[in-house]
């Protein structure tokens, strides 16, 4: 069930997976008290890229989508986690609506809206499926590969509350992360909880506060464990005005990338890293990999704004990306599956870890975006992992190690993405 790993851990990565593993009570304990204080995203999932020097995230998705390539295995784990999540936020929920993004024809996504509609059915809520795509007017029942059925039925809007005909749910559930914009629709909805809340959308988030809010969580974290907090972030820097395709902007990026990669090759000398740095650039807001741009040195990014479609490199360009991007520091991933390179992909509900795949892709470099056309999806259970690490196991000896390793990184951003939120919420309490 999990597949076998070639990975190239070298030093200071076991030294850091072992200092994890030796701290897990002083985590744990410190994970317990951020949770006292902050509300975690109602669901999260969390892209990370092992490099064998350094273990980071690199997206943090507030929407996801992707359930359906979770095992059978981990399914009890986030029911459990739902039934706490829910009796958190609505202890009385009977009737729960799930609102899908608009592309109606993808079965793919489709399959993970159908696994999220059967986490909450088991968690013992109705559970329909609401759509705001004004193309659907009547329900619509679509048959999915593997034999399931979902049927997408057009959402009612009254003057507070949002629902279907003869369904009237308490709560909301969106699995549209709003990168369009946040359609009327869904706002001024005093009466019902909406989970995640609207400016867990794309139309609000910045990567960059993101990246600054775990970069701080960061500073914290490796204080606690005696680490350097370089070894689980990545560095970053914010740009505007910027648009490859139109190749504007490209002076101030060029400085951006310059800086950048300094900094990434003084670190790679005071750790004997004999690796090239690179950078990624990508948009601050929107998601699935649309305008990933991979550059090793400055001088790539002229070549890259005078081929905008097709060739190496210059295949991820989008005219999304467009006068705010961030530039983040490379991480290279040493993880393979099936001779593909691969990075996994951490699922939470709540605060807790409920599962994981690996995005592979075989046609990729390991400097690369893996969230392209052509990735695949290897499902990777947590349940022992997250439960059962083995704190007297040589470090990289046994897969719990590794996977309590992501838990704890996934973690990690999961608490950033709480104080970004609280940090974004239009109706937070001022306090003079």
């Amino acid at each position: 069930m999990v597949p076998h790993l070639v990975t190239a851990l070298t030093g200071p990565i076991n030294e850091l997976e072992q200092r994890v593993l030796d701290s897990m009570p002083a985590i744990e304990r410190w994970f317990r008290l951020e949770w006292m204080e902050h509300t975690p995203p109602f669901y999260s999932s969390v892209d990370i890229r092992n490099a064998g020097f350094k273990l980071a995230p690199v997206d943090t998705n507030l929407y996801p989508n992707g359930w359906n390539n979770l095992t059978k295995e981990t399914l009890p784990l986030a029911v459990q986690a739902a039934q706490a999540a829910i009796e958190k936020i609505c202890p009385e929920a009977r009737n729960l609506l799930v609102i899908p993004e608009n592309h109606t024809a993808n079965t793919f996504y489709l399959a993970n809206v159908a696994q999220l509609v059967r986490i909450f059915q088991m968690a013992g809520l109705n559970v329909r499926v609401g759509s705001i795509d004004p193309a659907i007017k009547s329900p619509k029942k679509i048959e999915l590969p593997h034999g399931e059925t979902v049927c997408l039925e057009p959402v009612v809007r009254s003057r507070r509350r949002l629902g279907l005909k003869n369904f009237d749910p308490c709560t909301i559930l969106l699995n549209n992360d709003l990168s369009a914009g946040t359609p009327g629709i869904l706002e001024d909805l005093y009466e019902q909880y909406l989970l995640p809340p609207l400016h867990a959308g794309w139309s609000v988030r910045r990567k960059s506060k993101h990246f600054r809010s775990y970069e701080d969580l960061s500073k914290r974290f490796g204080k606690l464990l005696g680490i350097d907090p370089w070894l689980i972030h990545p560095m970053f820097s914010h740009a505007e005005g910027v648009n490859l395709a139109e190749g504007k902007g490209l002076d101030e990026l060029a400085t951006h990338c310059d800086a950048l990669l300094t900094k990434i090759r003084r670190k790679y000398k005071e750790y004997g890293i004999n690796e090239k740095p690179f950078v990624i650039v990508k948009p601050e807001n929107g998601t699935n990999g649309v305008g990933v741009v991979t550059v090793r040195d400055v001088k790539d990014l002229q070549a890259l704004a005078s081929k905008p479609r097709g060739g190496r490199g210059g295949r991820d360009l989008a005219p999304s990306l467009v006068d705010e991007v961030i530039v983040q520091e490379g991480v290279l991933t040493r993880e393979r599956v099936h001779d593909g390179v691969a990075e996994p992909v951490v699922y939470m509900m709540d605060r807790y870890v409920v599962g994981g795949f690996y995005r592979v892709h075989a046609g990729r470099d390991p400097d690369e975006s893996l969230d392209t056309p052509g990735a695949s999806y290897v499902p990777l259970a947590f349940s022992e992992s997250v439960h059962l690490p083995q704190p007297g196991a040589k470090p990289g000896a046994s897969a719990p190690n590794r996977f309590y390793m992501y838990g704890v990184v996934g973690r990690l951003a999961m608490v950033a993405a709480a104080y970004e939120l609280e940090a974004t919420d239009p109706e937070a309490e001022v306090y003079a």
